[in-house]
C-alpha cells in the first residue's frame, strides 16, 4: 500500500479548529464576500504571528466559516495561546470600522482525523463543529457583546488548558454541559472570552440547534436568547451609535464600542493595563433588562 492510500485509511491525531461567523445568514450576496475576506484576514494574520506556516496545516472553506486541522508537530499551546490572542487582536482591528462587528465562534478539539482528497472527517471533526455551533457559544457571544468566544472540549481542557502556559489562563474558562444532536449524548465543554474573566454561563441546557431548553434562566441585566444579532458590512465610525434596527437584538441600536487598555501589552502572561472590551449602551432602561 502506498503512502497516499494509507493516509485515507489511517487517522492522525490533530488539533481540529472550527471557525463560524455570527449569524452569517444576515449577510446578503453583496456583503458575503467581505465577510469571508475578513475571516481569512483574521486567521491568516494569527497564523503568521504565531509562526505557523500555511503549508503545515489543512484548511478548507465552509462558506461562512473555516475548518482547520493542525498536525501534532505544532504545539497545541501555541494555538490556544499566542494564535488565539493574535486572532482576537486582528478581529478587533477589523471591527473598528464596522457598524455591526463580526463575531466569531471557535471550537477546538484534539482527536483522530482522517484525510482524503475532499477534506477531513472523523468524530473529532464533528465535535469541534458541534462546540462552535452550540447554543451556549451563540448566547455568550450575544449576551456578553463579545467579538470572539472559544469553546474547547473537556479532554483538551484537561490535557492542555488546565496546565496553563504562555497566554493560557485556565481560571478564565467556565464549563457547561452541552446536549449534542440526537444519539450523540452530552459533553462537557469549556468557554473562554479572550481578554475577560471566566464567563458566567447562562442557566439552561444548550440544544443542538442553538436554542436553550424551556425553563432556562437568563442572566439578570442581560438580554439572552436563541437569536443573534444581524450584521452588515456598512462602515461607521465606532464613536457613533448604530441607528438602524438589527433583526431581533435591538440592543445594538444604541451600542458602541468601549475599549480601554492595550491587550497587546503583556509580559509573562499577565496583562499590565486594565482591559475592557465590549460595548456600552446609551440608556439605563436596557441595562436593567
Amino acid at each position: 500500500m502506498d503512502h497516499d492510500a494509507m493516509d485515507v485509511t489511517e487517522a492522525r491525531y490533530e488539533l481540529v479548529i472550527n471557525v463560524d461567523a455570527r449569524q452569517s445568514g444576515a449577510y446578503d450576496d453583496v456583503d458575503r464576500p467581505q465577510l469571508r475576506a475578513r475571516i481569512y484576514r483574521v486567521l491568516e494574520t494569527a497564523f503568521a504571528h504565531a509562526t505557523v506556516a500555511r503549508n503545515t496545516f489543512h484548511m478548507e472553506d465552509r462558506g461562512d466559516g473555516v475548518l482547520l486541522s493542525v498536525p501534532s508537530r505544532i504545539p497545541v499551546t501555541r494555538l490556544l495561546g499566542l494564535w488565539l490572542i493574535e486572532a482576537h487582536e486582528k478581529l478587533r482591528e477589523e471591527n473598528r470600522a464596522l457598524r455591526v462587528p463580526l463575531g466569531l465562534r471557535i471550537g477546538m478539539h484534539v482527536g483522530p482525523v482522517r484525510h482524503d482528497d475532499k477534506g477531513i472527517s472523523g468524530r473529532a471533526v464533528d465535535l469541534a463543529c458541534r462546540l462552535a455551533d452550540s447554543g451556549t457559544a451563540r448566547e455568550l457571544l450575544t449576551a456578553e457583546r463579545a467579538d470572539l468566544v472559544l469553546v474547547v472540549s473537556e479532554s483538551l481542557y484537561a490535557d492542555v488548558v488546565s496546565g496553563g502556559g504562555k497566554f493560557i489562563e485556565p481560571s478564565r474558562y467556565s464549563s457547561a454541559r452541552l446536549a449534542l444532536k440526537p444519539g450523540e449524548g452530552e459533553v462537557t465543554a469549556w468557554f473562554h472570552l479572550p481578554g475577560r474573566p471566566a464567563p458566567e454561563i447562562p442557566d439552561g441546557r444548550s440544544e443542538p440547534d442553538g436554542r436553550n431548553e424551556p425553563g432556562g434562566r437568563n442572566e439578570p441585566g442581560r438580554r439572552t436568547g436563541s437569536g443573534e444579532s444581524g450584521e452588515s458590512g456598512d462602515p461607521q465610525d465606532v464613536s457613533g451609535a448604530s441607528s438602524a434596527p438589527l433583526d431581533d437584538d435591538d440592543y445594538y441600536d444604541s451600542a458602541r464600542y468601549s475599549v480601554q487598555g492595550d491587550m497587546s501589552q503583556h509580559h509573562g502572561n499577565v496583562y499590565h493595563q486594565p482591559v475592557q472590551i465590549g460595548r456600552t449602551t446609551g440608556g439605563t432602561d436596557r441595562a436593567k433588562g
